[in-house]
């Protein structure tokens, strides 16, 4: 008899999730490359990711973007995947100003140059865009000119 609690993997669900985040030709720039190298692990990543990680309560997506913005500034190496992050974050809804944020405030944690490198990351993707980020004050009680 097996004491742990079984993880439900929807394949289905992981990819209508993906479908959501990335869009077609994000998808396949990525998993149709995988696929060739290392056939069914692009599969194996979107049913035990999108079809399992994701489908958990307890966080909504736009946290979980979150999460994985700076999971993945802090990693450093990873900007291809980081842009996809990036992208997914304007895709569930955040503002441009919030992905800035997430990566400034990331800096004392994880050093400046990592989040200098997500910061570039961050602006190629939403110069591509076409989004704009509305500037913020440096601090809540600095005076507006």
């Amino acid at each position: 008899m097996n004491p742990l609690t079984a993880a439900p993997l929807d394949r289905e669900a992981g990819y209508r999730m993906l479908a959501s985040l990335q869009d077609e030709q994000a998808q396949q720039g990525t998993l149709a490359a995988l696929d060739e190298l290392a056939p069914g692990f692009p599969d194996w990543i979107v049913t035990a990711l999108f079809g399992g990680t994701y489908q958990r309560d307890g966080l909504a997506l736009r946290d979980r973007q979150i999460a994985n913005l700076a999971a993945l500034t802090a990693m450093g190496g990873v900007e291809p995947q980081l842009a996809q992050h990036v992208a997914a974050s304007l895709r569930v809804g955040m503002a441009p100003t919030e992905i800035v944020e997430v990566l400034v405030h990331l800096a004392p944690y994880v050093g400046v140059p990592k989040a200098l490198a997500g910061l570039r990351v961050a602006a190629g993707v939403l110069a591509q865009s076409g989004e704009q980020v509305t500037p913020q004050p440096a601090s809540p009680s600095r005076p507006q000119a």
